[in-house]
């Protein structure tokens, strides 16, 4: 979605609709045998991403790309931020965009939790980590903009370096350590101020407690 449509699911209850038609449709066309139950299931999504299309002003096939692309019982997506903190500083790495955010990206189906994190990290800031500690859990559209057509479980884990060193690559061109007050323009679909500062609390308390939507 754009920024036009970056409302929170309570402002735009046809998104919800949307979201529950894709949802019931793509459970129907996995698991009913019917013919013609299978080609209302399929006309119930097409009427999904009409929806979409409309409310968005993106075109059909676009929609359908990012929508309508997935089989089986559909479930939120996994994304996962590592937090990683050297002299009470957080590291980000910055995007070909410009704007920065912590490490990570979508769970890989091969990955865990733990793995992805290692991955991610390596990755996109050429540094070598442990997952330490799990941080929050958090539903993406209930605290980052702007909201997206399906649904996507955050996870921030705080990790402890333990080597490696930068390499430009396809996806970040710097990585630089940021003091809590000194953050700079970050990809705020990927992480906000808000969590952000949430990794620090977590940091900075040996008895914290994950907190999870």
């Amino acid at each position: 979605m754009n920024e036009r449509n970056s409302e929170r699911f309570s402002d735009k209850p046809w998104l919800n609709w949307a979201m529950e038609l894709q949802a019931l449709a793509q459970a129907g066309l996995a698991y009913s045998k019917d013919r013609f139950d299978q080609e209302r299931f399929a006309r119930i999504r097409e009427i999904a991403a009409e929806m979409l299309s409309l409310k968005t002003g993106f075109s059909l096939d676009h929609v359908k790309a990012i929508f309508c692309n997935e089989t089986g019982y559909q479930t939120p997506k996994l994304d996962t931020r590592a937090a990683i903190f050297q002299d009470n500083r957080i590291l980000l790495v910055k995007e070909n965009a410009g704007t920065w955010s912590l490490p990570g990206g979508w769970v890989d189906v091969d990955q865990s939790i733990k793995s992805n994190t290692i991955k991610e990290v390596k990755e996109e800031s050429g540094l070598d980590v442990v997952p330490i500690r799990l941080i929050a859990i958090q539903d993406r559209n209930a605290h980052n903009l702007p909201v997206y057509a399906y649904g996507v479980c955050k996870v921030f884990v705080l990790c402890t370096l333990i080597g490696g060193q930068f390499e430009k690559n396809i996806e970040t061109t710097e990585t630089r350590y940021f003091g809590i007050d000194e953050l700079p323009p970050l990809a705020e679909e990927k992480n906000t101020p808000k969590q952000i500062k949430l990794c620090f609390r977590a940091a900075s308390d040996q008895n914290w407690v994950a907190e999870f939507d």
